[in-house]
């Protein structure tokens, strides 16, 4: 299950880096990627492609920078494909920004996706990784439940509204 918490725990924090972000340049700040919990799964499944690189990547600091950076890139190229193939919506488009790919990614956020990489690698990782081993199995169980109910239903309400706007039920003030 520590897999689980690893994805669930980073997604949260991807949650608070775009209100970090809109709040600094202006943005919308209800980008998240499900309809009750605080959760934006990309950064999860970002932050867990970083952890899986190998120990030998992970001694090397300029490499965990790159092959971090083209993980969280790729984890985000992927859900950008998802989003908008599998439920017909978009959350994002980096059109009009340097090195962009289909505006699904762009060069400035995968250099800044591998500054995160080192601050999790050498950082916040392993600063937390203990405490996620210590989460009781029927409180991970019962979480994981919640997180893939929401999961589901996010997924069917994008696929049938065809609109990100259909997850922001809380006050849009």
């Amino acid at each position: 299950m520590i897999w689980f918490w690893t994805f669930t725990v980073y997604s949260f924090g991807g949650f608070l880096l775009e209100l970090a972000y809109a709040a600094a340049v202006g943005g919308r700040r209800n980008r998240k990627g499900l309809l009750v919990l605080p959760l934006c799964p990309v950064y999860g499944l970002g932050a867990c492609l970083i952890l899986l690189l190998p120990s030998r990547i992970q001694a090397w600091p300029w490499a965990v920078f790159l092959l971090g950076g083209v993980a969280a890139t790729a984890a985000e190229y992927l859900d950008a494909l998802y989003h908008e193939r599998v439920l017909g919506v978009t959350f994002w488009s980096y059109d009009g920004l340097p090195g962009n790919i289909q505006g699904r990614v762009c060069l400035p956020f995968s250099l800044i996706w591998g500054m995160l990489s080192l601050g999790l690698t050498y950082w916040v990782h392993p600063m937390l990784a203990g405490w996620l081993a210590r989460i009781p199995e029927p409180v991970s169980w019962m979480a994981l439940a919640a997180v893939a109910a929401d999961g589901l239903l996010s997924a069917a309400l994008l696929r049938r509204s065809g609109d990100t706007a259909c997850l922001q039920w809380y006050s849009r003030s």
